[in-house]
């Protein structure tokens, strides 16, 4: 039951984090409109289901007002609401409150703080933790997004078998895929025979961009809500009958490669590493469930 709509309110970011699923960039394009988020949360209400409505990115603070009136009006509709942010603002505790009482004010629920070395490369205190302290102070519901960057590690059930783990909190999608698999160890590819972090059959969110794409996965769409609406979208979706869910499914990875005899390496480091490289060797197959490019670093 889809309880969750993340926004990706844009794609635009500060940084390029080597982890990011989705490309984000200073350059990176894609941003909503008010009219387009008004119309989403329209759609939100005919599903009857959705109960959270968060905004993040990229990083939703570079398009302040936006952000401010999509949750305004997320709220008005009767939505719980959160914000995923780097924190960049929080310059200092005392910025970080001016940027923040806005959103108290709303009544927002969750403001999530990536806070790792990914994010900021600063000696001592972090934006984050700036942002964190400022939160608190101003009495908003706050947590913190720590990623590390990969190690390799035994675990306790796999030391007498000498399974090597991979650490961290990485999921190798998008740039991670890209930039931080070298040197891992891998596992076979044909042990990967589920989808570990999502559930496909019965998405319980989604993210949207401004380009209508609907995620159930970073990279894997339901269709384009522009075209048809997102509660038809929502309503509609046969997991079994859509052509990347299905075999994931079915099978995961592995059996998406074979029912598309995609050419693929002996190992990867992790599910998502072979998904994300499969997904990408189709792209031009299903251009419109595999979008949009810029998630596979194409454009």
């Amino acid at each position: 039951m889809l309880t969750g709509i993340h926004f990706l309110l844009t794609y635009t970011c500060t940084g390029e984090c080597d982890h990011c699923f989705l490309f984000g960039s200073p350059w990176a394009m894609g941003t909503f409109s008010a009219e387009q988020i008004e119309r989403v949360l329209d759609e939100a209400v005919r599903i009857g289901t959705v109960e959270m409505v968060y905004f993040e990115g990229g990083e939703p603070f570079l398009f302040y007002p936006l952000m401010l009136e999509g949750v305004r009006l997320a709220r008005t509709r009767g939505f719980k609401t959160g914000v995923v942010t780097n924190a960049y603002f929080a310059t200092t505790a005392v910025d970080a409150a001016l940027w923040l009482r806005p959103l108290r004010d709303l009544g927002i629920a969750d403001l999530s703080l990536s806070d790792d070395a990914f994010h900021s490369s600063e000696e001592g205190e972090t934006p984050a933790q700036r942002a964190l302290a400022a939160a608190r102070a101003v009495g908003i519901p706050v947590g913190t997004i720590c990623i590390e960057q990969p190690t390799v590690e035994l675990s306790e059930d796999e030391r007498e078998k000498g399974a090597p783990v991979v650490s961290g909190g990485v999921m190798f999608r998008g740039r991670a895929a890209e930039n931080l698999t070298d040197g891992l160890p891998t596992r076979p590819w044909h042990t990967f025979t589920e989808c570990p972090h999502e559930d496909l059959k019965d998405p319980g969110r989604v993210h949207l961009d401004a380009y209508g794409h609907v995620h159930i996965c970073q990279g894997i769409s339901l269709g384009n809500m522009w075209e048809t609406p997102l509660s038809d979208l929502v309503r509609d979706y046969d997991a079994d009958a859509h052509p990347i869910a299905g075999p994931l499914l079915r099978g995961g990875p592995a059996r998406l490669a074979e029912d598309y005899s995609v050419l693929h390496e002996e190992g990867y480091v992790d599910a998502c590493h072979f998904c994300y490289l499969t997904r990408k060797a189709l792209i031009d197959r299903f251009p419109a469930l595999l979008a949009p490019r810029q998630v596979y670093g194409l454009e």
